[in-house]
């Protein structure tokens, strides 16, 4: 196995969670004025052809190697899917709030995990599961001010991530990290790109929205190349708190960006979620593996 290098998978994550936050930021900007599955064409084109560029020459025939074809490209379209509706949820939202209710997908997983892939959770993951899912109430609380046609978007979104990120633990086993990315980019593709005669028409984006949209691309496919790199230069017990650190850019880039800030009950009931979140990541194990007779 290649030596640890903690520090420097640190790096390479919290670099890869600035660069999802600058995607939903670009995202929610662009959504004011085109439609999301364009946005999202946008993205998983460029995704696609960062992939062929950079990992193509190296990889062949890996990136296309799969054992379980069926669950590996439902996998790919629920990331899909996902994308479709936490899209769709920034045109309502702000993108630290959307962010914060998506965070409820791994909270999930415990129980999701717990029951399907035998993985003991203990008494403290139920409670932070549930102390994740009252920090979430307290953010879509009534009085707020939130959009309710961005919520139900988000709760979608979090329902299709809890499949994906589930069908990501299960076929972690059997398939190459590189082709389940691969497949994600293709098949993301290959769903937004079916869209693209109905929204082609429209009128074109000018110069400076064009490279935002192509910017999108380059966010996602940069940032989850060095979201699986740093998972190859430092353990996942190490990086799994981190990844709520993703929040702390969202709300960062939605105050410089659009002037948000959240409300004192929506800041508490954030900081509920990533507590939660961070708990179970630390606390979680796998069952030992069962001795052969």
């Amino acid at each position: 196995m290649p030596e640890a290098r903690p520090l420097r998978g640190a790096l390479l994550c919290i670099s890869a969670l600035l660069l999802f936050a600058c995607m939903d930021t670009t995202t929610k900007y662009l959504a004011e004025r085109y439609d999301i599955p364009l946005i999202m064409a946008a993205r998983y084109l460029g995704n696609l052809l960062l992939m062929l560029a950079i990992l193509g020459p190296s990889h062949g025939r890996q990136m296309v190697a799969m054992q379980r074809k069926s669950l590996v490209l439902l996998r790919a379209l629920s990331l899909a899917l996902a994308s479709l509706c936490v899209g769709s949820a920034l045109k309502y939202l702000p993108v630290a709030e959307t962010t914060a209710i998506t965070f409820l997908a791994p909270i999930l997983l415990v129980a999701v995990a717990g029951r399907f892939l035998g993985e003991r959770v203990g008494w403290v993951g139920w409670i932070a599961a549930l102390l994740g899912f009252a920090g979430v109430l307290l953010i879509v609380r009534p009085g707020t001010g939130l959009d309710p046609t961005g919520v139900m978007f988000v709760i979608a979104a979090v329902f299709c991530n809890l499949t994906y990120q589930f069908l990501s633990r299960l076929l972690a086993a059997t398939e190459q990290t590189v082709a389940l990315l691969f497949y994600t980019a293709i098949v993301g593709s290959l769903f937004f790109g079916a869209m693209l005669p109905w929204y082609l028409g429209q009128e074109g984006p000018g110069l400076f929205d064009a490279l935002l949209m192509a910017s999108v691309g380059v966010y996602g496919g940069l940032g989850h190349f060095l979201f699986t790199a740093a998972f190859r230069e430092a353990p996942a017990s190490l990086l799994a708190p981190l990844n709520y650190l993703q929040l702390l850019w969202a709300g960062l880039l939605g105050y410089l960006v659009f002037g948000h800030v959240p409300d004192e009950m929506s800041l508490l009931g954030m900081a509920i979620v990533v507590s939660s979140g961070v708990l179970i990541a630390l606390k979680t194990r796998k069952p030992p593996p069962k001795r052969s007779a």
